[in-house]
């Protein structure tokens, strides 16, 4: 009996374990085990390729470019993501008419599909029809509809920024409600404290409500950080990663990779996982998530 009663918890723990194990260790195992494999483009393996696949990967003349703009990507769209809820966070969290209609407003970007919310910038960046351009001409910013000057997505270097910004514009949501959430949970007697010694709003923001904010902001962070590096919408849908390879991140190259090499793809699945994990790592260490505080 005693023996049941300590398996019992398994019971409970037992249906996500397995879950687990399918969802998410086994397509790891299988990505790792692909890549060290030759595949057909019809998905038909041919045998042990070795370390071939990591070889022509490597070998790739954009490579190197491309896992460079990637990080670039996160570190650009997860620090302006942080920065901009940090800020709507605390303007949320006070009292103001129209307060609640503002937070709804909020809540537009998330709940709308990602793939829809970047065609939708795309129509609208169209250098022929789209309605940015077409302010832009009013403001006499260009000259002309259809040139080169309107092709804003033709350009890596008006590209990319435009990248950033919708991804920023679908990141803010959830970020600021994650830190209106942790917000709710810092005590109000802590800020009259704070009051009484005199200390100004600045100091006040400072040293007690980012403190105290840490919990959340890493957690929100970390979830953008992951997200943002695994973006594939956004860029597929605006750029396909082109002009060239110019807008590509390395989720970008691995999905076009599929279509002629299901290994080299594999292999560059693997290095995306292990980028993930080494950003990770190094967010929470440069965090310090795990110390309290004082």
């Amino acid at each position: 009996m005693r023996r049941l009663r300590a398996l019992e918890p398994l019971a409970w723990t037992g249906p996500a374990v397995v879950l687990i194990a399918l969802v998410v260790l086994w397509p790891v195992v299988e990505m790792i085990r692909s890549s060290f494999l030759k595949i057909n483009r019809r998905g038909v393996e041919q045998g042990f390729y070795g370390f071939a696949n990591y070889d022509k990967l490597f070998g790739e003349k954009d490579f190197a470019d491309i896992m460079v703009r990637s990080v670039i990507w996160v570190v650009a769209v997860v620090a302006l993501t942080v920065l901009i809820s940090l800020a709507l966070a605390q303007l949320f969290n006070q009292r103001f008419p129209g307060r609640r209609v503002a937070r709804w407003a909020l809540i537009a970007p998330w709940a709308a599909s990602v793939l829809m919310t970047a065609i939708v910038f795309k129509w609208m960046l169209d250098p022929e029809v789209g309605v940015i351009n077409q302010i832009r001409l009013k403001l006499g910013l260009i000259d002309a509809l259809g040139g080169a000057p309107a092709d804003q997505l033709g350009d890596a270097s008006t590209a990319m920024p435009w990248l950033i910004f919708v991804a920023v514009f679908v990141s803010v949501p959830f970020t600021t409600y994650a830190l209106l959430a942790g917000l709710a949970t810092i005590p109000a007697d802590v800020y009259e404290a704070a009051k009484m010694d005199g200390a100004s709003k600045l100091r006040t923001y400072w040293s007690i409500t980012l403190p105290l904010l840490r919990p959340a902001l890493t957690v929100a962070a970390l979830i953008n950080v992951m997200n943002v590096f695994n973006s594939f919408p956004i860029i597929w849908a605006m750029t396909h990663g082109q002009p060239g390879y110019s807008t590509a991140t390395s989720t970008i190259l691995m999905f076009i990779l599929k279509g002629s090499n299901i290994g080299e793809s594999a292999a560059m699945s693997v290095v995306n996982f292990g980028m993930v994990l080494v950003l990770t790592v190094i967010f929470l260490k440069v965090s310090r998530w795990n110390k309290e505080v004082a």
